[in-house]
């Protein structure tokens, strides 16, 4: 039988650092992944060179029944603490947008950071190796986890799970850790995709799917369809580039909002934010013998000009000729575009998963679950970041709370 003080459970973002500060704590640490690659999920982020924090981070940016719960673990492991991590590595590093961090390289430093750190800690690690059982016992009062794995039974104290969501399935993503949850009576909040395109009926769709591969800042927002104006003004809107797809729509604005989305809902775009649509329009009116689509494609991308108006024969006109209320009628629409998805791209395309092992059932100081010596971190748990660095920031914090509450285990010997 192998002893360890702890075993970690995922040898992603949350799991990788966890086991590294845990192991130079002085702890006997195992991790152990059913992959045999090491953090698939960093090495494919950022487009290749990992947007690993953000430097605005605060707990207004994500997403759980619990909003309050992710406050401690991110006050004490901030993004100038990782950004000094990657300083003592000599990691190179720079700020793209609104705060978000990237790798100058390659998001492959990142991940020999974190090997590195779990090197120094005399981290065990075990990759392929898949888990069959996990039980726990009392012994004398204090609870042992026996762990069946197919390189042999592992016992331990203390068992971390850092197995993360559902999201992309292609690079090893499973429920592992919401069976583990709720196979010790932690509760779960239901999972769903999140940061992802949002598809639209094909025959609704139809005069947009031309559209594919346009860009365009757009301002978006998410409601009941019967949203009063005080709703509505109480709404997480955000300002963002919109991207068509032949499916539906994508890009930052859309990934941020799905995960606000709920089926049935519409999502409201602003395609010229920042303009007084109607104003505008009525000048032109005025001085103008164009087209209102020459009209619009100043004011929003000529090729979406051209396909709204294309729509709408009341519209396919000189805007001299265009009465007053056409005119108002565009600039609402044009203003507050209101569309119900029928759905997403699901968890195939999403890069996390909203939802996960229920706050309630964790605590917010160390991440141990009330099942005593389970912890849980990461991604596995309901928060949920918005994109821009911020789910790798959870990943971290909740990772170094977890790992200084862990307790070196007396009665182990060495593995």
């Amino acid at each position: 039988m192998h002893q360890f003080d702890v075993v970690v459970i995922g040898a992603g973002a949350a799991g990788l650092f966890c086991a590294g500060v845990a192991g130079q704590r002085g702890l006997r640490v195992l991790l152990l992944d059913h992959s045999d690659k090491v953090a698939e999920k960093i090495r494919i982020s950022g487009g290749g060179r990992c947007n690993f924090t953000n430097q605005g981070t605060t707990s207004a940016n994500f997403l759980s029944d619990n909003p309050h719960f992710c406050r401690s673990a991110l006050s004490r492991y901030t993004p100038q603490d990782f950004m000094a991590l990657l300083h003592k590595h000599g990691v190179p590093f720079h700020e793209k947008h609104k705060g978000q961090l990237f790798c100058d390289r390659s998001a492959e430093d990142v991940i020999n950071v974190l090997l590195a750190e779990c090197a120094l800690g005399a981290v065990t690690r075990w990759q392929p190796c898949s888990i069959k059982s996990i039980a726990a016992a009392a012994n004398t009062g204090a609870i042992r986890y026996h762990i069946e794995s197919d390189r042999g039974l592992i016992e331990a104290p203390q068992v971390v799970i850092a197995t993360g969501g559902l999201s992309i399935p292609k690079i090893g993503a499973t429920d592992f850790g919401y069976r583990m949850a709720q196979q010790f009576g932690l509760r779960l909040v239901e999972p769903r995709p999140a940061l992802v395109p949002l598809t639209f009926d094909g025959a609704d769709w139809a005069p947009f799917a031309q559209l594919a591969g346009l860009a365009l800042p757009v301002l978006i927002e998410t409601g009941p369809p019967d949203a009063t104006p005080k709703q509505r003004k109480k709404a997480v809107v955000f300002t963002e580039d919109l991207l068509f797809t032949h499916r539906g729509l994508s890009g930052p604005a859309v990934l941020q909002i799905s995960s606000f989305w709920r089926e049935g809902e519409p999502v409201r775009v602003n395609l010229a934010p920042g303009i007084d649509l109607a104003a505008t329009l009525q000048q032109a009116k005025a001085s103008s013998k164009k087209l209102i689509a020459n009209e619009l494609a100043s004011l929003v991308p000529g090729r979406l000009a051209d396909a709204w108006v294309s729509n709408d024969p009341a519209l396919q006109r000189p805007i001299a000729d265009t009465t007053d209320k056409a005119l108002q009628g565009l600039a609402q629409r044009l203003g507050d575009w209101q569309l119900t998805p029928n759905g997403s791209e699901g968890y195939k395309k999403a890069e996390v998963t909203v939802g996960g092992v229920d706050t309630r059932d964790v605590s917010s100081q160390t991440m141990e679950s009330r099942q005593p010596g389970l912890y849980c971190i990461g991604e596995v748990v309901d928060v949920t970041g918005w994109l821009g660095g911020y789910n790798f920031q959870w990943a971290w914090a909740s990772a170094f709370a977890c790992a200084n509450a862990l307790s070196q285990a007396q009665t182990s010997t060495p593995a």
